[in-house]
């Protein structure tokens, strides 16, 4: 029996945690939260505690948007996600443009950091919820100065949290502790225990 309540809800429009929920098996409807409820800073908050609220924020939108007769679920599950990139404390979410994204990688270059992917798995007809957080550990190699410039022309580094993506090819991340596919988007690995803990919950 399938521990969740149908149909199943991604609230992302990344294609990367589209393609891994796919290849895991699950069906599912793709419904994209408001932009509005991206981000933003939490007074107080660690890197922590801010990267999960996203993730109940956009679960929470999406819900939003199923009451208010924007969609025709009326019973369903929503999962979503989001991913930054965190070293010494400081965030780095995605680059508003170029210039933003070298200063990222420069941060990076030749250091270690954490990748943390909040996530929210909500019951539509309950709105009951469980939250959770996966977080990974990546050593980004010295990078040189062409290799930057040859990425940075790349484009690559659009929409992705610290302006690399662990897909993207060039071998500079280097996993030390945690799950590839957390840094990916979605540690689909977890998804199972999350939808069993939803299921005993609303149960």
């Amino acid at each position: 029996m399938i521990p969740f309540a149908l149909p199943l809800i991604l609230g992302s429009q990344s294609s990367r945690r589209q393609e891994l929920l796919r290849d895991a098996g699950y069906e599912f409807e793709v419904m994209i939260p408001d932009p509005s409820v991206e981000g933003g800073l939490c007074s107080g908050c660690s890197p922590s505690e801010m990267v999960v609220q996203w993730a109940v924020n956009k679960a929470n939108d999406i819900a939003k948007q199923i009451q208010s007769n924007k969609s025709s679920f009326k019973t369903g599950t929503i999962l979503t996600a989001d991913t930054i990139a965190e070293v010494d404390g400081q965030i780095l979410g995605k680059p508003r443009d170029e210039y933003d994204a070298e200063r990222m990688l420069r941060l990076l270059s030749g250091r270690e950091h954490r990748c943390l992917t909040g996530i929210c798995v909500w019951d539509v007809a309950t709105r009951e919820f469980i939250q959770d957080i996966a977080i990974a550990r990546l050593r980004m190699d010295l990078l040189s100065d062409t290799d930057l410039q040859d990425y940075l022309d790349s484009d690559q580094w659009a929409g992705k949290s610290g302006a690399f993506g662990f897909q993207d090819g060039p071998d500079w991340l280097h996993l030390s502790e945690g799950l590839a596919t957390t840094v990916v988007g979605l540690p689909i690995e977890l998804v199972p225990n999350w939808f069993e803990q939803l299921s005993a919950k609303v149960s």
